[in-house]
């Protein structure tokens, strides 16, 4: 096992920002992941778990602990059962789906990071949620070093949040998932957006599943959201906030708020979508209505060209920067309609009183 000192973290995220981690490795199998984990707890050290970096926001000052590089790979078929190692790049995977015919999570096609992240997150995008497909997730725990199973009941799967994020934060680290998928099954076109723009990106009415994965693409590239380090807007974590979703109450509240501030259109209404018993909004139109249409930047940091949700590094922005200015994004859209965004990022390395204000 090769333990480094002093690595650099920048390079390895994709906004590109963040101080040095204290210590640092790669572990390529279970075995190496556990051991690693068994030397930091030997000396008492905090360990990040470091996949491809896109939904991680790392301070200046950086880590101080060892960070995991978990980089585990490998993939294995069986019928629809589709394993894949934990360090294998998301995208990757979704093409080999795609290309044997597996359908399930083709509209989660261009969203960086690799597979150990997905579960996490509960990843999803254009009508599609990697909960849907996953059926368990292999582990190792922390404090025990032990490899353990947790079927999907166990992940406890919620809108873009799973019990890794809650009750089991830091308690595992994932290295390998499952996923059951469908062979010969038809894509998924409950997204509107994706079913209005598939026949015109493909040039056929019957949808499949590689035309859904390209038109998925391409919308996300225009978007800003697929990695292209030729785009103006290409250093982000992706979206920074979640979408809120609100109760019959606060959404009323919410309304009423939208309202009386004169921000709709003629003829308009906030956007909402129904969430089980809960009622989803749009963070991007809440961001543009509280003063922070896309291309809105200060200095080094900004809206993205082309998505709201996106805050993005222009070049040499810092951490502590980007930080101040999502904070001022959202105490924007609190004081306009009562609502408090959520971050996605991962935000590693700052202290309570820098986090006071974003979560």
């Amino acid at each position: 096992m090769l333990i480094r000192e002093h690595v650099p973290l920048a390079a390895l995220t994709t906004l590109g920002v963040g101080g040095p981690a204290r210590w640092f490795v790669e572990a390529t199998t279970e075995p190496a992941v556990a051991e690693a984990l068994a030397w930091a707890a030997a000396r008492s050290f905090p360990t990040l778990v470091l996949g491809g970096g896109s939904n991680l926001l790392v301070a200046d000052r950086g880590f101080d602990g060892l960070v995991l590089r978990a980089r585990i790979r490998g993939v294995t078929l069986t019928d629809g059962d589709l394993e894949a190692g934990a360090g294998e790049p998301w995208d990757d995977l979704v093409a080999y789906a795609v290309a044997s015919g597996l359908a399930g999570i083709e509209c989660l096609s261009g969203i960086p990071g690799d597979v150990g992240a997905t579960p996490i997150q509960n990843v999803g995008a254009y009508g599609q949620e990697v909960a849907e497909t996953i059926t368990r997730v292999r582990a190792i725990e922390r404090a025990t070093g032990a490899t353990v199973t947790l079927d999907a009941a166990r992940c406890g799967f919620g809108y873009r949040d799973s019990v890794f994020k809650r009750e089991d934060a830091g308690r595992f680290v994932i290295v390998a998932v499952r996923f059951a998928l469908r062979p010969g099954g038809a894509p998924a076109l409950r997204y509107a957006e994706l079913a209005k723009w598939l026949p015109t990106q493909v040039g056929r009415a019957t949808p499949t599943l590689d035309g859904v994965r390209r038109t998925v693409i391409e919308l996300r590239r225009g978007k800003s959201m697929v990695l292209d380090p030729g785009d103006e807007n290409g250093r982000s974590a992706g979206s920074f906030f979640m979408n809120p979703t609100l109760d019959g109450e606060a959404f009323a509240a919410a309304q009423a708020r939208v309202e009386a501030a004169g921000v709709l259109r003629p003829g308009e209404e906030m956007p909402s979508y129904p969430a089980g018993a809960r009622v989803k909004l749009s963070a991007a139109w809440l961001i543009e209505r509280a003063g922070f249409p896309r291309g809105t930047h200060d200095g080094a940091v900004g809206i993205s060209t082309r998505h709201s949700l996106a805050i993005v590094n222009r070049g040499g922005a810092t951490a502590a920067e980007i930080l101040a200015f999502a904070r001022r994004v959202r105490e924007s859209v609190v004081a306009h309609f009562g609502v408090a965004l959520t971050p996605e990022p991962v935000t590693v390395g700052f202290t309570p009183d820098e986090l006071a204000g974003l979560r």
